[in-house]
């Protein structure tokens, strides 16, 4: 048995419900342009790192040792020969320049240019992270919407109705899948890529303070033993 009126909140939320249909295919068409260009996007960016051979760190840390002086030349290769996009150079070069500054100075400008970078990347990584959350479950909701008309088209004797029904709840689930696979594999690769970019670029950063104060060092002990 009914309670009365109940019928009238049954028709409510079927109306709301068949409201997002619309919405949520418009979604998924616009996340599928999306993600076509992010992945353009990234096959780019795979094939600029990919032609470009990385030069270890290492190297210039026992060059550092070995002659126990700072090779800013040394430095300059290693980030021209690094996988570290155009931009990131640009900025390590500019912060090299900088050498009328303390050292505690230098060391707040490189944490807030790591910073800024780091925030520049995760604003990259958002777009294609939200799609990964986002793809499925709108494909999720493009399954179920069209399943009540289509359902009760077939309690008519409406094969086709619930046919084409089915149709729809299949489409968005492959399409909401799909770009959500796509999205995520795109993320995950991204943030592996930018966690070295940041931590090479922390290093090379750390190489230069520390080899500025090196050549202070030396330059002051070449006075004292002049004097």
């Amino acid at each position: 048995m009914s309670i009365k009126g109940s019928e009238y909140l049954t028709i409510v939320l079927h109306s709301i419900a068949q409201s997002f249909s619309i919405p949520v295919i418009a979604g998924l068409l616009l996340m599928t342009v999306i993600i076509f260009m992010e992945l353009g996007n990234f096959i780019a960016e795979r094939r600029r790192r990919k032609d470009v051979k990385m030069v270890e760190l290492t190297k210039i840390l026992s060059d550092i040792q070995e002659n126990s002086s700072w090779q800013k030349n040394n430095l300059c290769q290693v980030v021209e020969n690094s996988k570290l996009m155009k931009k990131q150079k640009d900025i390590i070069f500019d912060f090299m320049n900088k050498e009328n500054i303390s050292k505690d100075t230098k060391e707040i400008l490189a944490r807030d240019i790591l910073d800024n970078e780091e925030y520049r990347m995760k604003k990259i990584l958002d777009k294609t992270d939200l799609i990964t959350k986002l793809g499925p479950v709108l494909g999720l909701m493009g399954t179920l919407i069209p399943l009540g008309p289509g359902l009760g088209a077939l309690g008519q004797g409406d094969v086709q109705g619930l046919s084409q029904a089915v149709i729809i709840a299949f489409d968005t689930t492959v399409v909401g899948v799909a770009v959500g696979a796509i999205s995520s594999m795109i993320s995950k690769i991204r943030r592996r890529w930018y966690e070295k970019d940041i931590n090479y670029m922390e290093k090379i950063m750390e190489l230069i303070v520390g080899g500025e104060v090196l050549d202070k060092e030396e330059w002051e002990k070449k006075n004292a033993v002049t004097r």
